[in-house]
């Protein structure tokens, strides 16, 4: 036998030896998998009509409307974008929590517009939104867009270049919108949160997609683009609850819109018939604001106050109180609200046109909201129509938090369906 063949077997009559006497090794017990709390997912869906789900293209919200509550939700006046975002996340009307229009004056500002852009916090710091709320109470709150969340509400904005802030809270997690951001991109954002150690994971998030809202002022609210943006929309909230169920992290969700879309068209068009040099216009379409120029109130107040053919016009003082709109300093003098699928203009349209709006009555049928609650809170339920300032107390029962005094809307919409 060579030497290295001794060797060998000298070694295998070792090993035997020691299987023979070793004690079994007792098998290493599987790791146990995280049991997740809920957290809790505002979902908006900008210009997202309720009958939009008849269209036979959207099973999973669909699905998720016939498993959860769901109701037809009427906006605040009026029925624009950053006014109801604001609404749904504080509970106040627009007339209260101060962000009156996408495009607005403030008396104590004068010369600053406030449009779309604007970040400063003086203009959004007459509310809290709930996710500063959350963020006291140790709720990590993540915003994947949502207007209002980039902003640092109750700072103060330095004057002058860097025009540096001081106080303020934010969402410990948010994201500033950039609309090139795709659906599919955004629901991985927010995966990809949810995917964190739970130290640092969000238990409240929101989440936004623009693109319904866009085919509808661009094509109309009846034309097969927009619903083809509605189905594109639907494969989204397909894969964030597909995502979910592979994180194995249960969810309340509640999917709304912040308004409707009506069918317009340059055909119907309401002209002001004022003289140039007689008022300031705010802000023009569905609706008008204007404030009248030093000496030419009464004339502006004789061609426009009262009813005109597809037109209404009041006095800020005298607007309807059914709108809950006419305190807050920043609204205009004049208020004139156009027929639904009707516009207001100073000028004659160019050329012809089609598509869609919204900022009528909040009343209108088409201006009504999507609403969908669906998650382990939620009992199934079709909803009477509500207001959408009751979406705010809601997220607070989700999220644990006490009821907040002095807000305009109330939890007695969900009270039967929600599972305490």
């Amino acid at each position: 036998m060579r030497w290295y063949s001794k060797i060998a077997a000298a070694a295998l009559a070792a090993l035997l030896q020691a299987c023979a006497t070793a004690p079994a090794l007792t098998p290493t017990p599987p790791v146990a998998a995280e049991v997740r709390a809920p957290v809790t997912i505002l979902v908006s869906i900008d210009g997202f009509r309720p009958d939009y789900l008849e269209r036979g293209v959207t099973p999973n919200l669909s699905r998720l409307a016939a498993e959860g509550a769901s109701a037809a939700m009427r906006p605040s006046f009026p029925s624009k974008t950053f006014p109801n975002h604001w609404t749904l996340v504080t509970g106040l009307v627009p007339d209260h929590h101060g962000i009156v229009a996408n495009k607005m004056e403030d008396p104590a500002r004068p010369g600053e517009t406030f449009t779309m852009a604007t970040d400063d916090p003086y203009w959004w710091s007459a509310a809290e939104p709930i996710w500063v709320d959350a963020e006291k109470a140790g709720i990590r709150a993540g915003t994947l867009f949502w207007p209002g969340s980039n902003v640092a509400i109750g700072a103060t904005k330095a004057d002058k270049w860097p025009y540096e802030l001081s106080g303020g809270t934010r969402p410990e997690d948010w994201a500033q919108f950039n609309q090139a951001l795709t659906g599919k991109q955004r629901v991985n954002g927010l995966l990809d949160w949810l995917r964190r150690p739970a130290a640092i994971r969000p238990k409240f998030l929101t989440l936004y997609f623009d693109t319904v809202d866009s085919a509808g002022h661009s094509y109309g609210p009846m034309d097969s683009r927009t619903t083809k943006a509605v189905a594109d929309v639907d494969k989204r909230i397909g894969e964030l609850m597909a995502g979910l169920e592979a994180l194995g992290q249960p969810a309340n969700l509640v999917v709304v819109a912040d308004h409707g879309m009506a069918a317009t068209s340059s055909d119907r068009v309401v002209l002001l018939g004022l003289p140039a040099d007689s008022y300031h216009l705010v802000e023009s379409g569905p609706y008008a604001v204007l404030n009248p120029l030093p000496g030419k109130q009464t004339l502006v107040e004789t061609a426009l106050l009262g009813h005109r053919d597809h037109m209404d016009c009041w006095r800020k003082s005298e607007i309807p109180a059914r709108f809950r709109y006419g305190t807050n300093p920043r609204i205009p003098a004049i208020l004139c609200l156009a027929e639904t699928g009707w516009q207001i203009a100073e000028k004659p349209p160019k050329e012809k046109s089609s598509g869609g709006n919204h900022g009528y009555d909040n009343q209108a049928p088409d201006m009504a909201a999507l609403f969908i609650a669906h998650g382990p809170a939620f009992r199934p339920a079709k909803l009477a129509p509500f207001d959408n300032v009751d979406v705010y107390p809601l997220l607070r029962d989700l999220l644990g938090l006490p009821a907040k005094p002095g807000i305009d809307g109330t939890d007695t919409p969900f009270r039967d369906v929600l599972i305490r």
